[in-house]
C-alpha cells in the first residue's frame, strides 16, 4: 500500500489531506459516499471494516499517525459548482462536519494552484461536505495565503438550558447544530478550568455529557437523521472582554474522547448560535474563540436568520499552515499492519 498526502496544521490541530491511494468510493454525493465509508451496519464512530477504512486507520495510528490526527479524503463534489468534495475522518470514523479542515482545505487548494487566487485580495474555495457546502475565503497578500475565513451551513439552536446529570452534578448545556451537533456547557458548571493541566478531567466529564444525551430530542438533527447525535462537546470559559467583544477559551471534546487542539471550528459556529440566542451577541459582533494552547480563532454570525428556524450563518477565520508531504507506505509482512493505538 502506497498513500501520499500533504499535511496542515489549522491553530494547532492537524489536517491530513489525501492525494493518491484510496480505493474508489461510490456514491452521488459527499453525504452518500460518507454513509457507504462508514458500511451498512456501522457508525460515525465505529465504521465497518474495508479497504478505505484501512487507509484511515493506516493514517490515523501509530506509527504513521497518532490518537489526535485528523484528514479527510478527497472526493467528487456534488456538482460543478463547488471545487471539491471531502470526507472528513479521524481515529474513530468519519465526521459529518470540519471546520478546521475546511480552513485547511481553502489553503491547500488555492496554495497548490487547484483554485485561482489573486496575489492581493480573496478567493473562494467551494466544498462539499457531508452536511453541505461551504465556502473558504482564501485571504492573499503579495502572493501568500494570509488566513482563511470558512463560511459555514447555517448553525441552528436546540437547547439553552438542557439539564445533564454528570458525576460532578447536574449542569444544564446548551445544543445547537451547526454541521455536526454540539453541547456547550461552562467548564466552571463542573468546578473546571480549561486548562491543559485538567484535560483529563475535562476529557472525561465530556465523554460522560456526550454519553448521556445519546437519546435526547434535542441532538436529533431538525431536517437531516444522518447529522443527528452528539459529536462534541464544548466546556468553556469565559475571559475579559478583548477589544470590547466577548472572549471565551475553550476545549472541545470529540468523537471518542479525541481533543481540538484548535478552538474548534464548526464548534465555533455553534458557540456563535448559541451566543445569538442568548442575545449576547449582535449580527457582525466578534466573538475572540481561544483554544486550550492558546490559538485563536475569531468568529461572527451575520445578518439574518433565526436560531430557532433555519439557523444563523456563520463565519470563522483562521490560519492554516503545511507541515509536510508524505508517501506513507504499508510492507507486506508488516506484523502491525495498519498501527495501533495508545
Amino acid at each position: 500500500m502506497f498513500v501520499r498526502t500533504v499535511d496542515y496544521h489549522t491553530a494547532g490541530e492537524p489536517f491530513r489531506i489525501v492525494l493518491d491511494g484510496v480505493p474508489p468510493i461510490p456514491g452521488d454525493s459527499v453525504a452518500e459516499r460518507r454513509a457507504i465509508a462508514i458500511g451498512s451496519g456501522g457508525s460515525a464512530t465505529s465504521p465497518r471494516s474495508s479497504a478505505l477504512d484501512d487507509v484511515r486507520q493506516l493514517l490515523s495510528r501509530e506509527p504513521r499517525g497518532h490518537a489526535g490526527m485528523y484528514g479527510g479524503f478527497l472526493v467528487a463534489p456534488d456538482d460543478d459548482e463547488a471545487h471539491l468534495g471531502v470526507l472528513f475522518w479521524h481515529k474513530d470514523g468519519y465526521s459529518t462536519a470540519c471546520g478546521h479542515g475546511t480552513i485547511a482545505l481553502g489553503a491547500w487548494a488555492v496554495d497548490s494552484g487547484l483554485v485561482p487566487a489573486p496575489a492581493d485580495g480573496v478567493a473562494r474555495v467551494r466544498i462539499d461536505v457531508p452536511s453541505g457546502r461551504v465556502t473558504a475565503l482564501v485571504h492573499r497578500t503579495g502572493g501568500r495565503t494570509t488566513g482563511v475565513t470558512f463560511r459555514n451551513v447555517p448553525s441552528r439552536v436546540t437547547a439553552l438550558k438542557l439539564p445533564v446529570e454528570t458525576s460532578r452534578g447536574t449542569v444544564e448545556v446548551a445544543v445547537a447544530h451547526s454541521g455536526a451537533c454540539y453541547a456547550s456547557v461552562p467548564a466552571a458548571a463542573l468546578g473546571l478550568a480549561v486548562e491543559p493541566a485538567q484535560l483529563p478531567e475535562l476529557t472525561a466529564v465530556g465523554r460522560e455529557i456526550r454519553a448521556a444525551l445519546a437519546d435526547a430530542e434535542a441532538v436529533a438533527h431538525p431536517t437531516d437523521a444522518r447529522l443527528s447525535g452528539v459529536y462534541g462537546v464544548v466546556l468553556y470559559d469565559e475571559l475579559p472582554t478583548a477589544d470590547g467583544g466577548l472572549n471565551q477559551r475553550n476545549v472541545t471534546v470529540f468523537a471518542d474522547g479525541q481533543i481540538d487542539r484548535s478552538p474548534c471550528g464548526s464548534g465555533t459556529s455553534a458557540r456563535l448560535a448559541v451566543l445569538a440566542a442568548e442575545g449576547r451577541l449582535a449580527p457582525g459582533e466578534p466573538l475572540r474563540h481561544e483554544s486550550i494552547i492558546g490559538t485563536v480563532f475569531t468568529g461572527r454570525f451575520l445578518a439574518g436568520g433565526d436560531p430557532y428556524g433555519e439557523g444563523v450563518v456563520t463565519e470563522v477565520g483562521g490560519t492554516a499552515h503545511r507541515t509536510g508531504e508524505h508517501g506513507f507506505v504499508l510492507e507486506p509482512g508488516d506484523e502491525l499492519g495498519a498501527g495501533f493505538l495508545l
